[in-house]
């Protein structure tokens, strides 16, 4: 985090960048990628969602069809195509897209024989911030969030490899802690290995029902098992935000005073507070 200095505007050396992940699929994380960078969008930050999952969710999530992804993170991972080539407006100010399609599904044998292939996004990452320091400092993005696929494949990896943080969703369900130890041991060791200065920085409670017990037992054990990394804010299970996708918004733009919307917005502040008590530690 060294030299980074949040809110747009600013002249900050480089993103906040964090990856959104788990193992597991269907926790949330596409759904938190989406929101938490809508959130963050509206009070005040510049928010590029870097969608790196073959499924591109996150992409139709924030409005973009299929047809207008001419360029996506397929081709910045194998062609090195610029991310500020590939970026595309939302409907949220101060929220950009880079897209995803299924092309990332056969990214694993292309780069089979490259031997930089788990940090290809992390130089695509650090190309983009020599790119931003020509140009208006309004311009500048304070944070990435790179919405990751749920396995540990070369595509998390290089998510890993890129970011400062991540992100950990976990659902309030039966199996919700299933594999966490796993994935936490799997950042330990990329920690080791690929990048040094990544932290779990924070885990986010999603899917939560307060009037079932097994929601309460699960968000109980998984504050036992991260403790104060887990945040305060729970993100609820919620209708409107499961429709959300369907009509291409975030929640906040679909329903900006559902139980869910006000829960991301909650959720950013406390990420944000959490980066300013990190900065001046």
């Amino acid at each position: 985090m060294a030299g980074y200095v949040s809110g747009a505007g600013s002249a900050n050396v480089g993103p906040r960048v964090v990856a959104i992940s788990n193992q597991k699929g269907g926790v949330g994380k596409t759904t938190t990628a989406i929101n938490l960078g809508t959130a963050l969008a509206a009070v005040g930050e510049r928010v590029l969602v870097l969608d790196l999952d073959p499924q591109g969710n996150a992409s139709t999530g924030l409005g973009i069809d299929i047809e207008k992804r001419f360029q996506t993170s397929f081709d910045i991972l194998t062609s090195g195509v610029a991310i500020l080539d590939t970026v595309l407006k939302t409907a949220v100010p101060n929220l950009f897209v880079v897209p995803a399609n299924n092309d990332l599904v056969g990214i694993e044998p292309m780069l089979a024989a490259d031997p930089n292939k788990a940090f290809k996004l992390r130089d695509a990452i650090t190309a983009m911030v020599g790119q931003q320091r020509s140009r208006d400092p309004e311009t500048h993005f304070t944070y990435v969030l790179i919405d990751c696929p749920p396995s540990l494949n070369l595509l998390t990896l290089n998510a890993m490899s890129a970011s400062d943080a991540v992100i950990v969703p976990v659902q309030c369900e039966f199996y919700a802690l299933e594999g966490i130890s796993q994935l936490k041991d799997s950042i330990e060791q990329i920690r080791a290995t690929l990048n040094p200065r990544l932290e779990i920085q924070g885990v986010v409670l999603t899917m939560h029902d307060q009037r079932v017990s097994l929601s309460r037992e699960v968000a109980a054990n998984v504050r036992a098992f991260f403790g104060s990394k887990v945040y305060d804010t729970v993100i609820p299970r919620n209708t409107r935000i499961a429709e959300a996708p369907s009509h291409g918004k975030p929640i906040l733009l679909y329903d900006y005073d559902c139980a869910g919307s006000q829960a991301y917005m909650r959720l950013a502040t406390e990420i944000m507070e959490r980066e300013r008590r990190f900065k001046a530690a």
